[in-house]
């Protein structure tokens, strides 16, 4: 089952589990479609995979499966 992060590991903005403004790739890296675009190249850093957009999971199943809390960085920080 697809991990659904809260938030993009470049800019760190939050993504909702429900938007169409989440990339994945592969990995499940997650990325908000600006960052994507401007500064990624449609590429992921960590794997060069190619970054597609997220499904977005329905609501009912976003009951029994609820999105990730883990917040997640390309960098780190203190």
């Amino acid at each position: 089952m697809l991990e659904i992060h809260p938030n993009c590991e470049y800019c760190d903005n939050d993504i909702a589990p429900d938007s169409h403004d989440a990339t994945i790739c592969s990995f499940e890296c997650t990325f908000c479609k600006a960052c994507a675009k401007d500064k990624l190249n449609w590429i992921c850093p960590k794997c060069n995979g190619n970054l597609t957009e997220r499904p977005v999971r329905p609501a009912k199943a976003l009951e029994a499966c609820p999105p990730s809390t883990k917040r997640r960085s390309l960098f780190v920080r203190d």
